[in-house]
């Protein structure tokens, strides 16, 4: 039986393990890329090195050497940041959709979990329990905050 190689999904991605092997495969092609360069950019300079060409002032042969080595080594640079941006990516991509999403349903849960106060049902304040305040010339505290803007006195 031939069974065809499984096509790439983005639902692929849902699984943590899964980004992780993605950006580790990434992180490798883009090193071995970056490794590539990096030595054609070493024996370029090498062999310009030790066969400068005949004709050219030493700036001359300076400049033309920097001016044809100068794209690999901005090459080899972008290589590089490209393979350390893959940590970036597992983590924001771990973190957007795997910690941040069981954060929230972990304080969904909780907040389901406590008690629902409905309206008007707090509880009253019991004389023990209120501080000892001086009370002279107060008048004393309305119940709730909607009965003291009622009678226009501040909360």
């Amino acid at each position: 039986m031939n069974q065809s190689p499984q096509r790439w999904s983005g639902e692929m991605l849902d699984d943590p393990e899964m980004v992780e092997a993605y950006t580790m495969q990434l992180r490798g092609v883009l090193s071995e890329h970056a490794e590539r360069v990096a030595r054609i950019r070493r024996d370029a300079e090498a062999m310009w090195a030790a066969n400068p060409p005949a004709g050219y002032s030493s700036f001359e042969a300076w400049w033309r050497h920097r001016w044809l080595t100068g794209p690999f080594r901005e090459i080899q640079e972008h290589l590089e940041a490209a393979a350390a941006l893959t940590f970036k990516l597992e983590a924001r991509y771990r973190r957007g959709r795997h910690e941040i999403p069981a954060e929230r349903q972990a304080a969904r849960a909780q907040a389901e979990a406590r008690p629902a106060l409905g309206r008007g049902a707090a509880p009253a304040r019991q004389a023990a329990d209120a501080p000892n305040l001086p009370t002279a010339g107060r008048k004393p505290s309305p119940a709730s905050f909607l009965d003291a803007v009622r009678e226009g006195r501040s909360a």
